[in-house]
């Protein structure tokens, strides 16, 4: 049975979509089969993995309102990487679930096809704390966290925690915090080193030892259409996502 993680911060602009994508690159290139499910309306993932407009097919929102998810998935020209795309269309399925029953199960129910296809599925969620993210969060084994290391990201942090506090206590009380990973790390800057030393200090061994720096090739793989992996292999965005990928599989099997 693969793990369904979902990738979530309510704050935009942290990295979910860029560790959607890479971390499962990098799962990837170690003959890991995974599959990213884009769950957020402005289809980021999608079209960072090269297929925003080139699909006619089924996506996120008719997979949330019935559609078999395994007639929606698609390759994505990376081995071993495939990926439920999305579009603007999911903006309405909120208003379109919100008087109906279970409706914060729709997802988890709509995936569990598939869950034993692939050794990792990642959700990649909006920036909000959405009906999509709660749905995100009831179908997810566990939750990672992207964090900037800036000051005001801990502020996020601690309304993130509450709110899976929530979905853990109303809908799926086994969901746990898979880690929390800094992102746009700048060594250079004392606030950058202060807000992980903080966070270490607090949140402990949640914070996986990687952290990923502010690099120039992950920002332009998305104009491309492919993960880091595919544009730069030998960049430090590249190296580090594989850091990662070593790193979840290391506390996978130490679980």
């Amino acid at each position: 049975m693969g793990r369904v993680v979902a990738i979530a911060n309510q704050k935009g602009g942290v990295g979910k979509t860029t560790t959607a994508i890479n971390l499962g690159a990098a799962l990837a290139a170690f003959d890991r089969k995974i599959a990213i499910i884009d769950f957020d309306p402005q289809a980021n993932a999608t079209s960072g993995l090269g297929r925003s407009g080139q699909h006619n097919g089924a996506n996120a929102y008719d997979v949330l309102l019935g559609a078999d998810p395994r007639l929606a998935l698609q390759e994505t020209g990376f081995p071993n990487l495939s990926l439920l795309p999305s579009a603007r269309d999911l903006v309405g399925a909120e208003i379109e679930l919100v008087n109906q029953d279970g409706r914060e199960n729709r997802l988890r129910d709509a995936i569990e096809s598939i869950r034993q296809e692939y050794d990792f599925v990642f959700i990649d969620c909006p920036p909000s704390l959405s009906l999509l993210t709660v749905n995100a969060l009831t179908a997810a084994d566990s939750v990672l966290i992207p964090l900037q290391t800036e000051y005001f990201a801990l502020e996020g942090l601690s309304e993130l925690m509450e709110s899976v506090d929530r979905v853990r206590h109303s809908f799926n009380p086994g969901l746990e915090i898979e880690g929390i990973l800094l992102t746009m790390f700048d060594e250079r800057t004392n606030l950058a080193r202060q807000v992980l030393a903080d966070i270490r200090g607090h949140f402990g061994k949640l914070v996986y030892d990687t952290v990923i720096p502010r690099n120039v090739r992950l920002g332009e793989a998305p104009s491309f259409g492919k993960p880091v992996l595919a544009y730069d292999v030998k960049s430090k965005g590249a190296e580090s996502y594989l850091a990662l990928g070593r790193e979840v599989l290391r506390r996978k099997e130490a679980r």
